[in-house]
């Protein structure tokens, strides 16, 4: 697999269509002045060494050295092998509700995407520190393993949804069961869980899932995401009703979560528009002791650059020697 170091460069390869573009509008110009200074054929013959041909020659090896330059530039590497990797730092499994509920705008633009945006934000700010992400509604799942690769962590959040979760419901007691089997078998002390969820626990009992968890030397913290008051949920056609015809509303549960994070040995705090409540929550972890972990990864890339500097020189070289003249074979033939 192709990686490039400097992938910035790679924008300068817009310019390959300009510079074409630009050559063919001076060639245009070119040919305007030449029917002003008379006959077109008859200048043609005035200049029978001049070769139109030549020309293009000259500009496609000019962009298409340009365009290794370019790939130059952006210093393409080769994994050359897998090696083992160590940091230090804490185990964090965040267990991310994607219920129906979270479709509620107390937030903008909803309670799911303030949530997707903190976890990037928390994703940004780790350091050596393991993260995995478990989505849960009615059931839960492990979307992402426990991993330092921060870069997956938030390709994963792009693709989230409040469809993700087939079946509705809000389980948080699941959910924390499933981080809990979620940990590594190298974690052993610095281990932490992240609910964010409204609360509305309708499916089992959280509380003695936090109690679990604790048992085991794993904290865990709860993020309460809405109002006490309320939000509708917005559906595609209008608002949710119930099976009366009434309007669903969705309210935050602070009691429970409440009672989960103090189960569970660890905070709880309320969601804000501004501030989410990871920075605290964050600090916290920051005091956990730190362990040493293990990780095979692409590490010692073998630099492909020079290949690419070689061709456009030779490329550049061949365009000047190219010039914009026929070759006159009948030179000494009067």
């Amino acid at each position: 697999m192709i990686y490039f170091a400097q992938s910035q460069y790679l924008l300068l390869l817009v310019l390959v269509p300009v510079f074409l573009a630009l050559y063919g509008l001076v060639r245009c110009l070119r040919k305007k002045k030449i029917r002003r200074f008379g006959d077109e054929e008859l200048v043609r013959r005035l200049m029978p060494s001049y070769s139109g041909a030549k020309g293009w020659i000259r500009a496609i090896l000019f962009v298409t050295a340009f365009f290794f330059f370019v790939i130059g530039m952006a210093r393409p590497q080769i994994g050359a092998k897998l090696k083992e990797h160590k940091s230090r730092g804490a185990e964090v499994m965040i267990a991310l509700d994607v219920s129906n509920s979270m479709l509620a705008k107390d937030y903008t633009p909803c309670r799911l995407d303030r949530a997707k945006l903190a976890i990037s934000r928390l994703v940004d700010k780790l350091d050596g520190d393991r993260i995995g992400l478990v989505l849960f509604a009615g059931t839960s799942f492990v979307q992402l393993p426990i991993t330092t690769d921060y870069v997956s962590a938030k390709m994963f959040l792009g693709s989230i949804s409040t469809e993700s979760v087939p079946v509705q419901g809000t389980a948080i007691g699941d959910a924390i069961s499933t981080c809990i089997r979620s940990f590594s078998a190298q974690s052993e002390r610095s281990r932490a869980i992240i609910v964010i969820t409204d609360g509305e626990n309708h499916e089992d009992d959280p509380v003695e899932a936090a109690k679990q968890a604790a048992e085991m030397g794993i904290r865990v913290f709860t993020i309460g995401v809405g109002s006490p008051e309320g939000q509708p949920i917005p559906v595609a056609g209008g608002l949710l009703k119930d099976s009366n015809g009434e309007i669903v509303v969705t309210r935050l549960d602070e009691g429970v979560l409440k009672d989960v994070a103090r189960a569970g040995d660890g905070a709880y705090v309320r969601a804000g528009n501004e501030e989410f409540g990871l920075n605290p929550i964050v600090s916290e972890i920051k005091r956990l002791d730190q362990e040493e972990f293990n990780s095979i990864v692409f590490e010692e890339y073998d630099e492909q650059y020079m290949y690419f500097f070689a061709i456009a020189l030779v490329l550049f070289v061949v365009q000047m020697l190219v010039g914009e003249r026929k070759v006159l074979r009948n030179l000494f033939d009067r």
